[in-house]
């Protein structure tokens, strides 16, 4: 597999989530689930599968499935434990204490019961990852001095958007978080859920709307639509989030 090209600096790659069960339904839902939020998810019916993908591409969290033919999920989370500290994430339909216990027992870091619901997974993967420190990018990464895009530069240590005018353009406190991350990200789609736990600085108590009005705002300031036959710099990724739709530049 060819390497993966080199990030500016203060950009980040979506965590990668392996889901390992071998019901192809439930990889599905899964998978689908955390891409939704901006997660990159892959599937694997088995502990061979696993370790082909961990040795191919960094893993940020394993969901992990306890009932499987051939290696069970204990047997597979103590194997991991024994080599690796990426996070494990138990996932069974059997939920009593003992199984729980015995999870955690064999280094997992949490357990989620079978059946599950949308926001149970979300937030326990986001406290495991935030646990392990692979959420976010440290607060201390420098930020590049300027983004270039679409015509538009942001200089974030300035906290300064100038238009192609050279006038530069008021934000809110937390307009400027939002348009920071979205940058950080270009070309790649963000769930609104996502774009909360991303710009936590100014938005860590807001809603999956209030995102949807500072997005209306940031368009707005910017100019940013249909106008003149132009796509939006910033596109809507219908019933799941954003994305910053032009070519960035850092620098």
């Amino acid at each position: 597999m060819a390497p993966s090209p080199a990030l500016p600096p203060g950009w980040q790659q979506p965590d990668h989530i392996v889901i390992v069960d071998d019901d192809p339904a439930i990889r599905t839902l899964l998978s689908r689930i955390l891409r939704e939020v901006g997660y990159d998810a892959s599937g694997a019916e088995s502990a061979a599968e696993l370790e082909r993908i961990m040795a191919e591409r960094a893993v940020s969290l394993v969901l992990l499935d306890i009932m499987m033919p051939g290696m069970d999920g204990l047997s597979l989370c103590r194997a991991i434990r024994a080599r690796s500290k990426v996070p494990v994430i138990m996932i069974s339909a059997r939920g009593g204490e003992a199984d729980r216990v015995a999870g955690l027992d064999v280094g997992a870091d949490d357990y989620i019961a079978k059946p599950f619901g949308r926001p149970e997974v979300l937030a326990r993967i986001r406290a495991v990852l935030r646990r392990s420190g692979d959420l976010h990018l440290p607060l201390d990464v420098p930020a590049p001095e300027y983004f270039a895009f679409g015509g538009w530069r942001y200089r974030p240590r300035r906290r300064e958007l100038l238009a192609s005018s050279g006038a530069e353009v008021e934000l809110t406190g937390a307009e400027h978080e939002l348009l920071l991350t979205l940058l950080r990200h270009p070309q790649r789609m963000i769930g609104r859920e996502r774009l909360l736990e991303l710009a936590r600085s100014r938005l860590s108590h807001s809603s999956d709307r209030s995102v949807d009005v500072l997005i209306s705002r940031l368009r707005r300031k910017m100019g940013d639509g249909r106008r003149g036959g132009r796509r939006p710099m910033i596109r809507t990724i219908r019933g799941v989030g954003y994305m910053m739709a032009v070519d960035v530049e850092a620098g």
